[in-house]
C-alpha cells in the first residue's frame, strides 16, 4: 500500500482532541474509525458526536462496542454516579483527579489493536494529549511507546502502531490545527456532566473553552448559561 492507501484505525470519543485525530486519519489513510461506549455520564451524547463526525468526514467502517467492565469497577466520577464531577481548579493537571477512569486507554486500545489486525490496518490513532491536559497518567508518552512494544509482541503481523500526534501540542495547537483540517468541533462533545448543553466549569468544559479563546476562535457547541462566566 501507499502512504495514502494506508489503512488506519482511529479512536474517536466524540470529543475535540479525537476529531483533530480522526479528520488527520480521514485525510491520510483510509480510515476506519472505533467508539468505545463505557457507561460514561455522557454515552448517549458522545456516540452521537461519534456518528456525527465519521458522516461529515466520510468515514464509513465504524465499529461501535460497549465496555461493562469499567464502570462495574468504578473508581471514577465518570462512571460512578454517587461520585460528583468537580469544578475545575485552578492548577489542572496538579494531581491525578477522580474523573481519571484507571486503565481506560488500555481497554479502548485493546479494542483497536483486535480490530486492526482483523481489517488489516497498521496504524492507530489516538488524541492523548499531555500538555493543557487533566493530568491522566494513561496520556503520556512513554505509555503509549511501552503499549507498542506489548503489540509487536503480542499481535500475529506485529506490523501495527500506535500514533499520537497530539500528544506534545498545547490545547490552542490543537484548534488551529483542526481548524486547518476542517475538522467537524460543531459536532463534538467535550462535557463531563450535561449532555444537551456543555456545562462550562467542569475540567474538559474549561480546557476547551480556554483553548478556543487561546487560538481567537468561537467554540461552536452550546454551553448553559451559567458558563458564560467562565469563558
Amino acid at each position: 500500500m501507499s502512504a495514502a492507501s494506508t489503512r488506519a484505525v482511529v479512536l474517536l470519543s466524540g470529543g475535540m482532541d479525537s476529531c483533530v485525530c480522526a479528520a488527520l486519519a480521514a485525510r491520510d489513510h483510509e480510515a476506519a474509525a472505533v467508539h468505545v461506549s463505557y457507561g460514561q455520564r455522557t454515552e448517549r451524547r458522545e456516540r452521537q458526536a461519534f456518528d456525527g463526525i465519521c458522516d461529515r468526514l466520510g468515514i464509513k467502517r465504524r465499529l461501535a462496542v460497549r465496555n461493562d467492565a469499567l464502570a462495574a469497577i468504578g473508581g471514577s466520577a465518570l462512571t460512578d454516579s454517587a461520585v460528583a464531577v468537580p469544578e475545575a481548579l485552578n492548577e489542572i493537571g496538579s494531581s491525578v483527579p477522580v474523573t481519571y477512569v484507571p486503565f481506560r486507554n488500555a481497554h479502548f486500545l485493546a479494542v483497536a489493536v483486535s480490530w486492526a489486525e482483523v481489517i488489516g490496518a497498521t496504524r492507530i490513532l489516538i488524541g492523548a494529549v499531555e500538555q493543557d491536559s487533566s493530568g491522566y497518567p494513561d496520556c503520556r508518552p512513554a505509555y503509549y511507546q511501552a503499549f507498542n512494544q506489548v503489540i509487536s509482541t503480542g499481535t500475529a503481523a506485529g506490523n501495527i502502531e500506535i500514533e499520537t500526534p497530539l500528544i506534545g501540542l498545547r490545547k490552542a495547537e490543537i484548534v488551529r490545527r483542526g481548524l486547518e483540517l476542517g475538522a467537524p468541533f460543531d459536532l463534538t462533545w467535550s462535557c463531563y456532566v450535561r449532555q444537551d448543553r456543555a456545562c462550562g466549569v467542569c475540567e474538559s468544559c474549561v480546557l476547551r473553552l480556554r483553548a478556543f479563546a487561546a487560538a481567537g476562535a468561537d467554540d461552536p457547541i452550546p454551553y448553559s448559561a451559567d458558563a458564560r462566566i467562565h469563558r
